[in-house]
């Protein structure tokens, strides 16, 4: 037994406008908005009285997509700092390869992407960098060079 594929990576936020304006101008696709609520999304999360907006975005090749989530009820808590560094247990970051490092990062900082760091040349074989997007995400960019 093994898994198809990876279907989706989900981020909680609490601006889902923002959001979804960030990953847009980053290239991803919104293929909808719904909500859910009621005792299956109760039973899926393991909380009470859920009551959940959902957007879902798709990479532009179709393979990878990201789900969004907007927590009416219960309201989302936070029990570490917005703004994580980079070496906190759990989520890393989320990795997206660009055509034009430079180009991205000036599309994405209007939407509030923040630099961390300075870009890097790897092996002169990418050039990398991090970013802080909406709600202390950090994402990666990586552009292949050479």
């Amino acid at each position: 037994m093994a898994i198809l594929r990876m279907d989706n990576i989900g981020i909680v936020v609490e601006d889902m406008d923002a959001a979804i304006a960030f990953f847009v101008e980053l290239g991803m696709e919104l293929e909808g908005r719904t909500e859910a609520e009621g005792p299956l999304a109760d039973q899926c999360t393991g909380l009470d009285g859920v009551h959940c907006d959902i957007a879902m975005l798709r990479t532009p090749d179709g393979h990878s997509r990201l789900e969004l989530s907007r927590y009416r009820t219960p309201k989302a808590t936070a029990d570490t700092p917005r703004n994580r560094p980079h070496n906190i247990l759990g989520t890393h970051r989320v990795m997206y390869a660009v055509d034009d490092l430079e180009s991205t990062l000036t599309r994405l900082r209007p939407h509030g992407a923040e630099l961390l760091g300075d870009i890097a040349n790897f092996e002169n074989a990418y050039l990398l960098c991090y970013v802080r997007g909406p709600e202390g995400i950090i994402i990666g960019l990586a552009e292949q060079v050479g």
